[in-house]
């Protein structure tokens, strides 16, 4: 639904087959497995041991002598199969459907609407063509009152086609349409000399009926080569944003020293100029105030506008790389989370589990209720940390090589806590416990009963 809406735009009212919507939903829906298998995992390790916790199974297993951490070797093993697996999909399969979607999605975005002539509009989607029609009937193919305005010879409305009815239809691969017209007239401004363009002669002719071919190859989709994507940084595997980051790198530092030389050649800040002794009318002069005190006004007046002056100049230039320098150290950035991103998913995933299996080991309850909401509760605190971490990181506020990192470590030691608690069948969310001690609490600031 979110895909949707945001592309709604793009792909309502260009007659888009239903295998290209659904391509693209496709290739779409691997950039949501990210997203959605830390979940899944949580999710599927919490409804697990709670069921197990529900019906005592957990408690026949470690009345036997087996220990919660030797129960869970087995799922720990598969939860780090699952965790290669996740990485294999980040930097194998996921930047090859990015890189479809992307292209899709690019020539979806190009491609003109479908060909839909209303009543009382110009038409002008069909190149070097304005058609208007006043009315059609229900099936689209009577119309009436047609006026046609032809561009194609580069000379503005010197060829105008009105008639006051005809029918309208597509071959039958909907590359061209056809207006059959019926009772009209074309009318056609000649081509003259510059000399004698105040005579303005034009030709009218009449007919009885006239054939009008229009070509629609323009509004179908064209495919882009998707050589012309590759070079996004989301659509890059492990290796290639290596070279993609040491190329970026090697550029950002010479666009320092650039500007850095740029500096130091503008102002000489290595030497102090304040204290260097002037001779002015042969006295030795050795504050710089006097010196600027002995010039007449006009030359005094000049060497401060031309301060001025090449400060505003440097001030510009230095704004203008500045900013240069800030659109490559974020698109630095974008390539470090990318490539930290594909690691970060495979702990994640390892993370939650630690998180979900003693979690519902603890609370003993299955299904989608009580599981659910503690599932939606941590996920919760995982993707807003990882999100505000990230565009942190985009703008360069926190180091992006462990801005994807943070949100792992955060959850990391509370399921190495759960997994102790539930290890020693610690009752950490057993309401009576808590009851009793804020109830300790009330009484002591509950007044004594009067005798």
């Amino acid at each position: 639904m979110q895909f949707l809406w945001v592309y709604i735009d793009d792909l309502v009212g260009k007659g888009l087959e239903w295998y290209i919507i659904a391509e693209l939903l496709f290739y779409a829906s691997a950039s949501f497995v990210p997203l959605a298998l830390p979940l899944a995992i949580l999710l599927a390790s919490i409804m697990t041991f709670g069921n197990l916790g529900e019906f005592y199974e957990l408690t026949a297993i470690k009345s036997s002598g087996i220990s919660l951490w030797r129960f869970m070797r087995p799922l720990l093993l598969l939860i780090l199969v699952f965790s290669a697996g996740a990485f294999y999909f980040s930097n194998t399969v996921l930047p090859v459907s990015r890189l479809k979607f992307g292209s899709l999605l690019y020539d979806i975005q190009q491609k003109k609407p479908a060909l839909s002539i209303k009543e009382g509009i110009f038409y002008t989607d069909i190149e070097n063509y304005a058609i208007r029609i006043e009315s059609k009937s229900e099936d689209n193919r009577f119309i009436r009152n047609v006026l046609i305005y032809d561009h194609s010879s580069g000379r503005g409305n010197v060829q105008v086609v009105v008639a006051e009815s005809g029918e309208m239809y597509q071959s039958d691969d909907e590359r061209y349409l056809t207006l059959k017209l019926y009772n009209g007239y074309s009318y056609e401004e000649m081509n003259v000399r510059p000399e004698e363009a105040h005579r303005r002669p034009q030709t009218r002719s009449h007919f009885g009926e006239q054939l009008v071919h229009f070509d629609l190859s323009a509004l179908k989709m064209q495919r882009t080569d998707e050589e012309l994507f590759k070079d996004y940084y989301s659509m890059l595997n492990v290796s290639q944003l290596d070279f993609a980051i040491d190329s970026l790198e090697i550029d950002y530092l010479f666009r320092q020293r650039e500007l850095n030389g740029f500096m130091t050649n503008y102002y000489q800040f290595g030497k102090d100029t304040t204290f260097i002794p002037r001779l002015v009318n042969g006295s030795h002069l050795s504050d710089t105030s006097d010196f600027f005190a002995s010039l007449d006004p006009n030359m005094r007046k000049a060497v401060l506008q031309d301060a001025i002056n090449n400060t505003q100049a440097l001030q510009g230039f230095s704004g203008m790389k500045m900013r240069e320098l800030g659109a490559k150290r974020n698109l630095l950035n974008r390539h470090y989370l990318e490539l930290h991103r594909k690691f970060a998913l495979s702990f994640a995933c390892f993370v939650l589990f630690l998180i979900g299996a003693p979690l519902g080991a603890i609370i003993r309850r299955g299904g989608l209720g009580l599981p659910m909401l503690f599932c939606i509760l941590f996920f919760l605190i995982y993707h807003v940390i990882t999100m505000t971490s990230e565009k942190l990181a985009r703008d360069s506020h926190l180091d992006p090589e462990i801005a994807l990192w943070i949100s792992s470590f955060v959850l990391l030691p509370v399921g190495l806590f759960l997994s102790f608690k539930a290890n020693s069948d610690s009752t950490l969310f057993d309401a009576a416990p808590y009851r009793r001690f804020f109830g300790r609490i009330f009484m002591l600031f509950r007044k004594p009963a009067q005798a």
